[in-house]
C-alpha cells in the first residue's frame, strides 16, 4: 500500500508501535467551540500518539491563529515529538477530518512527504475496535528533522490581491472552504470583530461537502464531482482558503486524493483578509 494522504483505522492498527511510525493527535477547534483539544487528548488518544498544538506549531510574532512558523521553529517543534525525516507520520483529529489535514500540510510545507491522514480519525478508530489509553503521555526521544520550505504551496495577501486589482494579472482560481453563509455574508464569522463575506472571484465549497456523515474524506466521484463545480480539475492553478487556514487543507487533502496537482493555501485565510485594510470583501449582495 503507498504511504499517504490517507490510511484507515485498518491499516493503522496494523502498523502502530513500529519504530518508524509517529501518530499525532491534531485535534483544534474553532474558538466559539469551547472545547479543548489537549484536554481531550488527555482524555482518550490513540496509543502512543503524541499532541500536535496547531497553535503552538506557529508564528508567535503573528497577530493571526496560528501562522505558519518559520522552518527552524517547524523543525524544532517537530524534531521534540520525536519526528525525524525518515519517520512515517499520520495525523488524526477527535472530529474525523477537521483539523488534521492542516497538520498534514504543513508537513508538506516544510518537504516531508511520509505523512497521512486517518481517514475518519478517533471516531473510526473507535469503530474499528481500536483501543484507546488516557492520562500524561510518556516522553519521547527528540530527533532532527531537516526541513525543506516548499513556497508553492503556501500563498499570502500580496499573492492574491495583486491580480484582483490588475486584470492584467493571472488569477489563480479561488476556492472557499467555509460554510455558504460566511461565505455570503449572511452568517457572522467566529471570530469577534470579523465581518463574513468573501474574496472577489472565489467560489465556495464548504469542507463539509467533502465528507461522510462519519467524517470520513467521501469517495473519488464524488470528490471529483464536488471539486469539478468549482473548477478544481487540475487545468490551472488553484488557491484554497477557509476562515484561517485549517479547513482548507481539507480541501487540498481532497485534491491530493485524487491525485491533482498541489493546489496552495491561503495561510491568512479569512482572519487575514478581512482584518487588512486592503481586503475587498464580497457579499451575497454585491
Amino acid at each position: 500500500m503507498t504511504f499517504g494522504p490517507l490510511v484507515t483505522a485498518e491499516w493503522l492498527k496494523a502498523e502502530l508501535g513500529k519504530p518508524d511510525l509517529v501518530v499525532l493527535d491534531a485535534t483544534w477547534f474553532l474558538p466559539n467551540e469551547n472545547r479543548d483539544g489537549r484536554a481531550e487528548h488527555l482524555a482518550a488518544r490513540i496509543p502512543g500518539a503524541r499532541f500536535f498544538d496547531i497553535d503552538a506549531v506557529s508564528d508567535p510574532d503573528s497577530d493571526l491563529p496560528h501562522m505558519l512558523p518559520t522552518a527552524g521553529r517547524f523543525a524544532r517543534l517537530v524534531g521534540a515529538l520525536g519526528i525525524g525525516n525518515d519517520s512515517r507520520v499520520v495525523a488524526y483529529d477527535a472530529k474525523g477530518i477537521a483539523s488534521a489535514p492542516r497538520a498534514w500540510w504543513m508537513f508538506r510545507v516544510f518537504g516531508h512527504d511520509k505523512v497521512a491522514v486517518l481517514d475518519g480519525g478517533l471516531p473510526a478508530w473507535r469503530a474499528a475496535g481500536g483501543t484507546i489509553e488516557s492520562g500524561e503521555p510518556v516522553p519521547v526521544a527528540p530527533k532532527r528533522f531537516v526541513p525543506s520550505y516548499r513556497a508553492g504551496l503556501v500563498v499570502g495577501f500580496g499573492d492574491l490581491i495583486r491580480p484582483i486589482l490588475d486584470q492584467r494579472l493571472p488569477r489563480p482560481r479561488i476556492v472557499d472552504a467555509r460554510a455558504k453563509g460566511r461565505y455570503d455574508g449572511t452568517a457572522p464569522e467566529p471570530r469577534p470583530g470579523l465581518r463574513s463575506g468573501h474574496i472577489p472571484y472565489s467560489d465556495n465549497l464548504p469542507y463539509t461537502e467533502l465528507l461522510t456523515p462519519d467524517g470520513r474524506l467521501a469517495d473519488e466521484a464524488t470528490l471529483r464531482a464536488r471539486l469539478a463545480e468549482v473548477g478544481v480539475d487540475g487545468s490551472e492553478p488553484v488557491v484554497f482558503t477557509c476562515g484561517s487556514g485549517v479547513s482548507a487543507c481539507v480541501l487540498a487533502l481532497a485534491a491530493a486524493r485524487l491525485g491533482l496537482p498541489d493546489a496552495a493555501v491561503y495561510d491568512g485565510s479569512w482572519s487575514e483578509w478581512a482584518s487588512h485594510p486592503d481586503g475587498i470583501i464580497v457579499t451575497h449582495e454585491d
